[in-house]
C-alpha cells in the first residue's frame, strides 16, 4: 500500500509543478531556462576541449607504443636470423668433421685389406 502512496504522491507533485510553472511562474520558469544556456553551453565546451586533449594524447601514445613495438619485433626477427645462422653453420661444422672423419675410417680401412 505504501508503494502505491508513493506513486500518487509523485504524480500529484508532478502535477501540482506544471501547473505552477505553467500558470503561476512562467516567466521566472522562462528566465532560469534562458539562465542556463551559457552555463550549459561553456561546461559543455570545456568537456568537449578536455575529451579533445585526451584525445590527442591517447593518440601519441598509442603511435609510441606501435613504433616501439615494431622496433622490439624487428630486433627479435634479426636475432632470430642470427640464431638460424649459427645453427646453418654449426651444421655446415658438423658435416665437415663427419667428413673428416669418413675420410680417416676411409684411410684406416684401406691398409688392412
Amino acid at each position: 500500500m505504501g508503494k502505491f502512496l508513493a506513486i500518487l504522491g509523485g504524480l500529484a507533485a508532478m502535477a501540482g509543478g506544471v501547473i505552477l510553472v505553467v500558470f503561476v511562474w512562467w516567466q521566472e520558469f522562462y528566465e532560469l531556462v534562458f539562465g542556463c544556456i551559457p552555463p550549459f553551453l561553456f561546461f559543455g565546451g570545456l568537456i568537449a576541449f578536455i575529451a579533445g586533449i585526451s584525445g590527442i594524447k591517447d593518440a601519441r601514445r598509442t603511435k609510441k607504443l606501435e613504433e616501439e613495438t615494431e622496433e622490439e619485433v624487428v630486433a627479435e626477427e634479426e636475432k632470430e636470423e642470427e640464431v638460424v645462422e649459427e645453427k646453418e653453420e654449426v651444421a655446415e661444422e658438423i658435416k665437415e668433421e663427419e667428413v673428416v672423419v669418413e675420410e680417416k675410417e676411409e684411410e684406416e680401412e684401406e691398409p688392412k685389406e
